[in-house]
């Protein structure tokens, strides 16, 4: 099959279903690469959808029925797609109350995706996303300063928190080295999935990682850092506003070999 699809409960969404959708922003989603029908890490895409459920509805769909929706989708298309799943209450927005026993997943699909090959320079904002622990819709900061970075010559955006310390980027969580070992910064973050996927492996492989604050001052001591999200495990950074970062290579090997040891899982 070549068809992509826009999925609503496990079925074809029709345009009466989508439409208060395009005026909606009280949701929260997840967003992954299939490859070969699979997916890498669908535990932790189950666990994120769950507690972003529990959080934003007071409740979640079992993950046995976000399975099924997932799998129909799949089924419906080619082996290699990208897929993100939105859960959303049909009550909308500006309810004092929804009702977690009535959830909708939206799952939608599209071409596999692998991300930029890089380096990429990051400008620096200072900025905090609401709820960062959540995936959730509707930050329109993101695309506005990603637009605004590119308006400067950079490729992207890099975020710092009202303490200095570097956080995420736009659509991407961080990461770091050392020479030796994986540092991870400090400070309220989306845990990105990719990043839940590496940080198991990594120790699973006995590579040292450690959390830390990371501030600009620090960066020249460090040996490479990069970017990561569902597309990809290592997009090279060269540069984070004025400091520029040594290329690390061996770096990116090893976190793309950390990503290709987790297994991929049929929904």
């Amino acid at each position: 099959m070549t068809s992509f699809v826009v999925h609503r409960n496990g079925r074809a969404a029709t345009a009466e279903e989508l439409a208060p959708l395009a005026f909606a922003g009280y949701a929260h989603f997840t967003a992954m690469q299939v490859r070969g029908g699979r997916i890498r890490g669908l535990d932790l895409h189950l666990e994120r959808l769950r507690n972003a459920s529990a959080e934003m509805f007071g409740g979640a769909l079992p993950d046995d029925q976000v399975r099924s929706y997932l799998r129909a989708a799949v089924a419906a298309g080619p082996a290699d797609v990208s897929l993100t799943a939105t859960v959303y209450s049909p009550k909308g927005e500006f309810t004092a109350a929804g009702d977690a026993k009535a959830l909708d997943v939206l799952v939608r699909t599209g071409p596999a995706a692998a991300g930029p090959d890089g380096p990429l320079a990051l400008t620096v904002v200072e900025h905090e996303r609401f709820l960062p622990e959540l995936k959730h819709v509707g930050e329109v900061a993101k695309t506005y300063l990603l637009r605004q970075a590119v308006a400067q010559g950079f490729d992207d955006a890099a975020f710092v928190d009202r303490r200095g310390r570097l956080s995420e980027a736009t659509i991407w969580n961080l990461a770091f080295w050392d020479g030796a070992s994986v540092v991870w910064p400090t400070a309220e973050v989306l845990g990105g999935i990719t990043m839940g996927i590496l940080r198991r492996q990594l120790d699973r492989l006995g590579v040292p990682q450690r959390v830390q604050e990371v501030t600009l001052t620090d960066l020249p001591a460090l040996a490479g850092a990069v970017v990561m999200n569902s597309w990809t495990p290592g997009v090279p950074v060269s540069r984070i506003g004025s400091v520029s970062l040594p290329d690390a290579p061996s770096f990116l090997d090893l976190l793309h070999g950390a990503y290709r040891a987790e297994p991929l899982t049929a929904p």
